[in-house]
């Protein structure tokens, strides 16, 4: 029970303070999935770090889809349907790890009291994922450095509707403008990925 401190004289201020609730385990796993494995915890610019954590998952997917299109070559699958294939996990992987974000983003505020709290790194982390899904292969590592520049210029920036979204209650507000600057970035950086094939 929450206990309040009430006096008149003014000597003492009214304070109301509750006991800390016990953390459980699942508020723990909220911790570790909204924070990125501690990710949101290192300090100064966490968003940055966030975005940064996105671009070293997306480089280990890139060797992993290497290594896989080797292993197709190798037993002469159609690449078509390799490549299809390839798109439809990207793309179902990226909607499991918005939900989870949103359920561990919702419940670390609620931990924490606060909206949309600096720990919370997951959104960044999708946000960045996004800005590469319609990148080529191969390109060169100027495609990783703009992608990950525009990602983070977007998502200071807030242009519509990021800035209305961020106002949704629950961690839905926390993902969505992310969401939103990771898809302004990846139209940009497909832009400019035509144009310099076109180029060169």
């Amino acid at each position: 029970m929450p206990r309040k401190l009430n006096m008149k004289s003014g000597v003492l201020n009214v304070s109301t303070f509750t006991a800390r609730r016990e953390r459980s385990v699942i508020d723990y796993i909220a911790l570790a999935v909204a924070t990125c494995g501690g990710v949101g915890y290192i300090p100064f610019v966490a968003a940055t770090w966030g975005s940064l954590f996105g671009v070293g998952i997306y480089l280990l997917a890139q060797k992993l889809g290497e290594s896989l299109t080797i292993w197709v070559q190798g037993r002469q699958f159609a690449n078509a349907l390799f490549e299809s294939s390839q798109t439809s996990l990207i793309s179902i992987s990226l909607i499991i790890l918005f939900f989870a974000g949103l359920c561990a983003a919702t419940r670390v505020e609620k931990l924490t009291g606060q909206k949309d709290p600096k720990i919370v790194v997951i959104d960044e982390v999708v946000g960045q994922l996004i800005t590469f899904l319609l990148v080529p292969a191969k390109l060169g590592w100027w495609t990783v450095l703009t992608g990950f520049l525009a990602f983070r210029l977007f998502d200071i920036w807030k242009l519509y509707p990021a800035n209305k979204l961020e106002a949704l209650p629950t961690g839905l507000g926390a993902m969505a403008d992310d969401v939103v600057a990771g898809i302004y970035a990846a139209v940009l950086l497909s832009l400019l990925c035509t144009v310099y094939l076109t180029a060169f």
